[in-house]
């Protein structure tokens, strides 16, 4: 094992999503490492479906300043061209996704009935956090749900390829509303679905919101081991 390398135990114990970055760069050889280690990810009939795009400086802040613009008339931003969560989402998934953004406000002390400073909150995922990278997935439009989930064995890959060498992640399928801002910008074709974005670099150690950990189900919720001894 490298030299101050984690292993893949605890990479996964202390993955977190990120949401202030230190104003810190990124090496473009680091980042060329992650994704193409983060290659070797499983998919069906080794189709490779994935895509990513990797920004930084003027590309990215080119990006960011052009949401920022068009948010302004366009606070939806474009649609997305798939449904980030289901329209009829229930229980218990619905009071999971009610009850992490309660704790994240909490936790930054933004009052339940305050729209304004959360909505304010959520713009920050269109400047990445501050992070020095953003990163964004795509794949084929002709692809099927069997290379979404390729896509997303890849993307963990990279999530956790990042914690190992030292950097932070947040992954924000929130880009997924901006998908032809960041066609027209980044220049990613129209046959390519928008799916995702990341926010790559340092975690800021001074920021309160980097201190939520979001809880996990027990084991009894979601698995069953049948036949064991």
């Amino acid at each position: 094992m490298p030299k101050n390398s984690i292993s893949v135990t605890d990479a996964i114990k202390t993955r977190r999503s990120i949401r202030a970055f230190l104003d810190k760069p990124v090496e473009k050889s680091l980042m060329e490492e992650v994704l193409q280690q983060a290659a070797r990810a499983p998919s069906g009939g080794n189709l490779q479906p994935w895509k990513v795009y990797a920004i930084s400086g003027e590309v990215r802040d080119q990006l960011v300043n052009t949401v920022s613009e068009k948010q302004a008339t366009n606070p939806l931003g474009d649609g997305s061209e798939y449904n980030i969560y289901p329209p009829d989402l229930n229980d218990p998934y619905r009071s999971r996704r009610r009850d992490v953004g309660n704790q994240l406000y909490q936790l930054i002390g933004i009052p339940r009935e305050d729209k304004a400073a959360k909505f304010a909150q959520l713009a920050k995922n269109f400047q990445f956090f501050g992070a020095p990278v953003g990163l964004i997935f795509t794949f084929d439009k002709h692809m099927g749900l069997g290379q979404h989930v390729d896509l997303g064995l890849y993307m963990q890959n990279v999530l956790l390829l990042c914690k190992e060498k030292g950097l932070d992640t947040c992954a924000q399928e929130a880009w997924a509303v901006w998908h032809q801002t960041i066609r027209d910008v980044v220049g990613i074709p129209q046959n390519e679905l928008v799916f995702c974005g990341v926010a790559v670099g340092y975690a800021d150690p001074g920021e309160k919101i980097n201190e939520l950990v979001s809880e996990r189900a027990s084991l009894e919720e979601f698995a069953q081991l049948k036949g064991f001894d």
